[in-house]
């Protein structure tokens, strides 16, 4: 064994190294839906509307296929700290698999019963005829994207954040080509518009991951044997579940509510329901920063967790949130300087860019409340503590979001506005609750698995 290799694998990880490539493969992942968006903005504002909608449903099942991907990571990467190779390469192959069946049923149900769930959002019949189209495209091959979510937790996990990052920036270049061939029928290529923005998404996606498996086979701790696909091991399960599981119930309970305080939004109006979609397409890129040092910081405290190096997690972080804050602050308020123009790259429309920019303001507030709530959730998974944030999400969503933003957006009329205070109030609630559990340190006591001695490592790797 080498000086290097005995070096535990998360004091070779920095906090930049691993942050920054998740970031950019944020941002590019957002582009994929904003670029439908924008493209379609130059058909119609109906179309930007209902694929809008459509996004929403089809972004609840990628969340739903996270459950896996977000219980793989943590069980990877404690089993990579605590020097475990060999059993971070068999539960990454189940835990792809499991993903895949669960891709084809999300799949199934789309295709068959997508319509009937966009009534439920409360659009108008025009709209529900592009959407349900639209769906049903996208949704037939979204276990394209539930693998591709399992795998890169994988290789994210092992903290080769870059190549994931790299295969994002490419499926986003064949996306932003497809779209502009197919919805505008340039260079003899047929007009497709709402249908070549779902073709094109499937075309990308589909090359994306088959990049994705060749760079699994390259960047995986240990090899994988075909047999580790198809071998049903109960004690991996049941780590990837005890986060998973957790994780797919916070983030149930919160699209839920988010396509319930949708459904408010649709009873203000038309004009309220478009300003949103082009709100929440800028907002979310305010999101990057904070999702990506979440990520990256729960990769290093998984990492820290499973070497037993409990206070080095909790400074870890700690010093997260701090950075994580502060820029968010900054970026947000320097934004906000530019809300008219960003509006106005959707739309001219003066009604929906006056509310539009009022909202922009109020993300000065949010944004913050968001980012400290998310990195702490992120690293209460990764030391294993999943089912306190789902328990206080649970509460704060439908006994706080969920009402408030029906009495402030549609009770006493303050519209749009109210419902984004609604979604402030949540964040930052969440946020400061989430800071107090784990200063309590009652993670501490939560690990999935424990690190192999020295001597074990040296048996392991000569066996």
């Amino acid at each position: 064994m080498t000086t290097t290799d005995q070096i535990p694998s998360w004091k070779k990880l920095s906090l930049f190294a691993v942050t920054w490539p998740i970031f950019i493969d944020s941002v590019l992942r957002m582009l994929l839906g904003t670029v439908d968006v924008f493209m379609l903005s130059r058909v119609s504002d109906t179309a930007t509307g209902a694929v809008g909608l459509a996004n929403e449903i089809i972004f609840f099942c990628i969340l739903m296929f996270g459950f896996v991907g977000i219980g793989t990571s943590v069980a990877v990467s404690q089993y990579i700290g605590a020097r475990r190779e060999q059993e971070a390469s068999r539960i990454s192959a189940l835990a792809i698999t499991i993903n895949l069946i669960f891709g084809i049923l999300v799949s199934l149900v789309l295709v068959s019963f997508g319509e009937p769930l966009l009534h439920l959002l409360n659009l108008n019949p025009e709209q529900i005829g592009i959407a349900s189209h639209y769906l049903r495209i996208i949704g037939g091959f979204i276990w394209i994207e539930a693998l591709s979510y399992a795998i890169s937790s994988v290789i994210r996990s092992t903290g080769h954040t870059k190549s994931v990052m790299y295969v994002t920036l490419g499926v986003n270049i064949i996306h932003m080509t497809g779209n502009y061939l197919l919805i505008f029928g340039n260079f003899g290529f047929p007009e497709w518009g709402v249908t070549g923005a779902a073709v094109s998404t499937v075309i990308s996606r589909l090359l994306g991951i088959l990049v994705l498996i060749v760079i699994l086979y390259r960047r995986i701790p240990a090899p994988i044997r075909h047999k580790d696909y198809v071998t049903w091991n109960r004690s991996y399960v049941k780590q990837i579940m005890s986060i998973g599981l957790p994780a797919a119930g916070e983030h149930l309970s919160w699209q839920s509510q988010y396509l319930m305080i949708i459904s408010f939004v649709n009873m203000i109006g038309v004009t309220a329901l478009n300003t949103h979609v082009y709100v929440m397409n800028v907002s979310n890129y305010f999101m990057a920063l904070a999702m990506a040092i979440g990520s990256g910081t729960e990769i290093i405290v998984g990492q820290m967790v499973g070497a037993g190096e409990k206070k080095a997690a909790y400074h870890r972080l700690i010093k997260s949130v701090r950075i994580s804050f502060i820029l968010t602050l900054v970026i947000v308020s320097i934004a906000s300087l530019f809300r008219y123009q960003m509006i106005g790259m959707f739309t001219n429309d003066p009604d929906i860019i006056a509310v539009g920019a009022t909202i922009f303001l109020l993300s000065i507030v949010l944004e913050p409340g968001r980012t400290f709530n998310t990195v702490v959730i992120n690293s209460l998974r990764a030391a294993g503590d999943a089912r306190f944030p789902v328990m206080m999400g649970v509460l704060s969503m439908w006994g706080v979001s969920v009402p408030l933003a029906y009495v402030l957006g549609v009770h006493f009329g303050f519209g749009l506005l109210g419902i984004w205070i609604a979604f402030a109030v949540d964040e930052w609630l969440r946020g400061i609750i989430m800071l107090l559990r784990w200063k309590s340190r009652a993670w501490e006591k939560k690990a999935l698995v424990k690190p192999l001695s020295v001597s074990d490592v040296s048996i392991e790797t000569q066996a």
